[in-house]
């Protein structure tokens, strides 16, 4: 098995872009996996919470996001699906500009980067797109998001890849851990549990 199964919880401090701490909950389904969380967070001056369920396929590969959140400018919510294959709908409504994503991204989230590497399975030295329908923090935008992972060499029984994120001219080295869960996102969070 390329990664462990994941625990049943997991958490993220966050920090320097942003002051927050996030908790997810891991549910195996008989046919993938549910998780369930929330991210609390103060960035910019501006506070924050976003609750989220993600639905997976076996192959981590994204179904379906319903997110929560809310600010000083309001509540907002936003459900996400996908057949599978690459076609999105949000709030029901066709998202054509998504086609060809497989995952899910939450601005407001270290674990969502999490669902790509699970589900592409790279080598050493392999690299891929994997293009993301990106939910932001504040009002729940979604947009597309570009972004590339290259596999680097294992250190300490952990798996590192560059992540390149060219909208936001944004490169670091996530680092991974037995079960394919981000412990390290330079600048952004660090695993706490």
């Amino acid at each position: 098995m390329f990664f462990a199964a994941p625990p049943a919880t997991a958490a993220w401090k966050h920090h320097h872009v942003r002051s927050g701490f996030e908790v997810a909950y891991f549910h195996v389904l008989d046919d993938g996996f549910r998780i369930e969380g929330c991210t609390t967070a103060i960035e910019n001056g501006q506070t924050w919470t976003v609750d989220y369920e993600i639905q997976l396929a076996a192959t981590w590969t994204a179904r379906s996001g319903r997110i929560v959140g809310r600010s000083v400018s309001g509540s907002y919510s936003t459900t996400l699906e996908t057949d599978g294959a690459g076609q999105w709908q949000i709030n029901g409504a066709p998202a054509p500009y998504l086609d060809g994503c497989f995952d899910v991204d939450l601005e407001s989230s270290a674990l969502t980067n999490a669902l790509p590497v699970r589900r592409m399975g790279l080598r050493v030295g392999e690299h891929s797109a994997a293009p993301a329908a990106y939910v932001r923090a504040l009002d729940l935008a979604v947009e597309r998001l570009e972004q590339t992972y290259v596999r680097g060499n294992d250190q300490d029984s952990h798996q590192r890849y560059n992540y390149i994120a060219p909208a936001f001219g944004f490169t670091c080295q996530l680092i991974y851990d037995h079960s394919g869960l981000v412990l390290d996102y330079p600048g952004i969070a660090v695993r706490a549990g």
